[in-house]
């Protein structure tokens, strides 16, 4: 499998902060431009890097904010201009991939788009290959295709997919039908889907003919098509561009795609599913993060940071660093600290998801020279 999908397009959404993170990623230097996974690679190069071989070079689109342009033309020297689509403002999931679809059904009528957010590790990238082949193959036949993940345990920390009954598509042996989206569930319900094996972790990856993708959207948010029709109309030409850019974008309605297209998809029949046997990540939080870079097992002590100076003696959890200064760490448990120039956090694994809290404090307090 390594030769590209023809007529295929794979775009990746390259934007939000990842509050969650701070204060290692931050609004100029959001989570998908680090490495995090000591890898060598930011998040968005390995995600361009792993979709290379399924779409090709020059069918690889990416959308971010206008202040991150040069940091991903950086990462990616080789992306052609004319797939930055720049977004002047966030708008949210269904924005920017209805954008991307609106400008490459004008460019290729029949195209298949896939979405595959820059901020998620995955593993096993032939595994990953297989699925995306298969969703592409159920795109062709007019399903908006999403990829679910087979649970590795039963988790809180992500939304479910509810798996229905089977499709028959050729090239596709494992789609299914979508018969409903669930909500982050408590442990208990968690442990309940995990036995069931019917339920797939939402990851957010979605497939689809790029005119099927947009009549959806244009179905359930008529003014939100109309804008990214008009913002598709002028996109190729550089002097009409900016002035609809500057006049529609920051009107269009924010709206994740999961509420604005795969949920009404679902409930017509009309979602399909993939379920992925490969190890994935989206990178949420600190605990997921130390998990990731210790390779699972919970009594290490994880380290990130490239001239990182720490001192650990019977600890546990993660330590990021971006200083010089000598971090000792002494007879705990679950820790997480993360040491920059200008910010300090310090917490634990168990309370990783409140770090958001402290974003949003600081922006009450107008404390954005940190954010």
């Amino acid at each position: 499998m390594t030769e590209p999908i023809p007529g295929f397009y794979a775009v990746i959404p390259a934007g939000g902060i990842g509050s969650r993170l701070w204060p290692l990623s931050r609004a100029e230097a959001p989570k998908f431009l680090h490495d995090l996974t000591g890898s060598g690679r930011s998040l968005l190069r390995a995600t361009w890097d792993r979709l290379e071989p399924i779409a090709g070079p020059e069918r690889i689109a990416v959308v971010t904010g206008r202040a991150h342009r040069a940091a991903v033309e950086r990462e990616i020297p080789t992306i052609a201009d004319a797939n930055v689509f720049l977004e002047s403002e966030p708008r949210d999931s269904t924005a920017a991939i209805g954008l991307a679809a609106a400008i490459l059904v004008r460019r290729e009528p029949d195209v298949v788009i896939g979405s595959f957010a820059a901020d998620h590790v995955i593993r096993v990238p032939h595994l990953f290959d297989w699925a995306v082949r298969q969703a592409v193959a159920v795109a062709r036949d007019g399903f908006i295709t999403t990829i679910g993940i087979q649970p590795s345990e039963p988790s809180v920390g992500f939304g479910y997919i509810k798996k229905g009954e089977g499709l028959i598509v050729d090239g596709a042996p494992e789609a299914a039908l979508v018969e409903s989206f669930v909500e982050k569930p408590d442990l208990e319900t968690a442990k309940q889907y995990f036995a069931e094996r019917s339920y797939l972790w939402n990851a957010g990856m979605f497939i689809a003919r790029a005119d099927v993708l947009l009549a959806e959207i244009e179905a359930n948010r008529p003014e939100l098509h109309a804008g990214l029709m008009e913002l598709a109309d002028v996109w190729d030409d550089r002097e009409a561009r900016g002035p609809v850019v500057d006049r529609v974008w920051p009107i269009l309605e924010k709206i994740a795609i999961d509420y604005s297209v795969a949920e009404p998809a679902a409930a017509k029949g009309r979602l399909a599913v993939i379920p992925g046997h490969f190890d994935w990540d989206d990178v949420g939080d600190f605990a997921s993060l130390s998990k990731l870079n210790s390779g699972g097992r919970t009594e290490n002590l994880a380290i990130l940071g490239e001239n990182a100076r720490v001192l650990a003696d019977t600890a546990s959890g993660i330590v990021v660093s971006q200083t010089r200064r000598v971090i000792s760490v002494i007879g705990v448990k679950d820790i997480v600290i993360v040491d920059t120039d200008d910010a300090l956090l310090v917490t634990t694994t168990e309370h990783a998801q409140r770090v958001k809290g402290v974003v949003d404090a600081l922006k009450l307090t107008g404390r954005g020279d940190v954010l």
